[in-house]
């Protein structure tokens, strides 16, 4: 089997006919050896620090190892605030460093039911779950809820942990934010499944723009589907008070499923779903990755702190938004394609793979590390370097971070990346 690796992804490697699992692996570590030769494997790097506007790195072949980091979720800077760093220990002296059983039998502790009615109550709402990931908090609630004789409704640009979600029931996608194409599908499948669900993105992670939701919320009340909407990158960042894209409309009542992670505003790791009551208790008992995993650690309970945050100091979204403004205003100046980001999400589209791996190799030899992002997370040819701001970044940070792509433009000798 010949793979052209100067072309290849990583998905070319998932199913390779006649090669076995040793086989892929072994053909893949040929691919890895190739492109680390040519400084196109800008993945996993070593970091000898915490999530902050700065990082520490360890990078073969770059001498020097402090770079401005634009690759954390961590937007408001949380995870280094100090309440929620001291909530964290406060929990651990406490309960200790984890609980040792699963939800149902044992490991169920006073501080995970403070956090579901905390959440629940963020979105105004009644009942939420908790899961110790947001990638199963999506892919555990589908496989429950969806099976053979419904339908899963998608935005093709939605979280791979949906389409995971997805994989024991019937899926069809539609161009992102097409609600023509939504409409086609809904229609033509009222009577044709017993449940018919749509699921959407509230921030999409790789172009930073936003779901029209209210309009989809509105399509799937007309032909009875219900919806869901996974605002990870949404909550803490958009909305007068930070409730997401949900708050932009007043939809806390209107979606059926309100699904998220801890991970990102929240300052740690998890995920949530928000929902009815009744459903709620459904998924308790009958979502499999949540009834035989392990609950969440003490120092989750640092999380109810940062829900608190987002309330008692609003001057974080604030600067996030400030700054973000600040660095899209920016890279728009030197010539970049920042495509139609409407949140902290910041990618210069630069088209090529191999090209958007030699431009991520160019920045962090100029000192920002930011993440390269190809194929099969974006189509071929819109490969791009996304970029996370921070609230805590500060502006001479964010002139390094301009001065940088200046002098990447000039080092490639390329004015504008199309």
């Amino acid at each position: 089997m010949t793979i052209d690796f100067e072309k290849a992804s990583f998905k070319d490697f998932e199913d390779i006919a006649g090669i076995d699992p040793f086989g892929r692996a072994s053909l893949f570590n040929d691919y890895s050896i190739y492109k680390r030769g040519r400084n196109q494997m800008n993945y996993r790097q070593l970091a000898t620090s915490g999530c902050g506007p700065e990082i520490t790195l360890k990078i073969p072949g770059i001498p020097i190892n402090r770079f401005i980091s634009l690759v954390s979720n961590d937007y408001l800077g949380f995870t280094q605030h100090p309440e929620v760093k001291a909530a964290a220990i406060a929990a651990i002296e406490k309960y200790g460093s984890g609980v040792g059983a699963s939800p149902a039998i044992g490991g169920h502790m006073d501080f995970h039911e403070a956090l579901e009615e905390k959440i629940a109550g963020f979105f105004q709402r009644e009942s939420a779950i908790i899961y110790t990931t947001g990638y199963t908090s999506n892919s555990a609630t589908l496989q429950c809820l969806l099976r053979k004789s419904d339908l899963a409704i998608l935005d093709q640009a939605v979280h791979a942990s949906v389409y995971e979600g997805c994989q024991l029931t019937n899926v069809k996608s539609f161009p992102h934010n097409n609600l023509q194409a939504l409409e086609r599908i809904l229609a033509a499948a009222q009577t044709k499944y017993r449940t018919r669900m749509v699921i959407v993105d509230g921030v999409y992670s790789q172009d930073g723009d936003m779901a029209p939701l209210k309009e989809i919320v509105e399509l799937c009340k007309r032909y009875g589907a219900y919806s869901v909407v996974d605002d990870a990158h949404g909550t803490g960042v958009i909305g007068k008070t930070g409730r997401g894209v949900i708050e932009l409309d007043n939809l806390f009542q209107e979606v059926d499923l309100i699904t998220g992670t801890f991970s990102k505003t929240f300052a740690h790791i998890g995920g949530y779903v928000v929902a009815k009551p009744e459903l709620i208790n459904f998924l308790k008992f009958q979502s499999r990755q949540h009834l035989f995993s392990a609950s969440s650690t003490p120092a989750a309970a640092c999380i109810l702190k940062a829900i608190e945050l987002i309330d008692q100091e609003p001057f974080w979204m604030d600067q996030l938004r400030e700054k973000t403004a600040y660095l899209r205003k920016g890279l728009q100046s030197l010539g970049l394609n920042t495509g139609i980001s409407q949140s902290a999400i910041i990618p210069v589209k630069i088209g090529d793979m191999s090209r958007n791996a030699e431009v991520c190799r160019l920045l962090l030899e100029a000192g920002v590390y930011a993440n390269q992002i190809n194929y099969p997370a974006v189509s071929r040819k819109d490969a791009r370097i996304r970029m996370s701001v921070m609230a805590t970044h500060s502006y001479d940070q964010l002139d390094d971070v301009l001065n940088a792509w200046e002098w990447v433009i000039t080092k490639s000798k390329i004015v504008n990346f199309e």
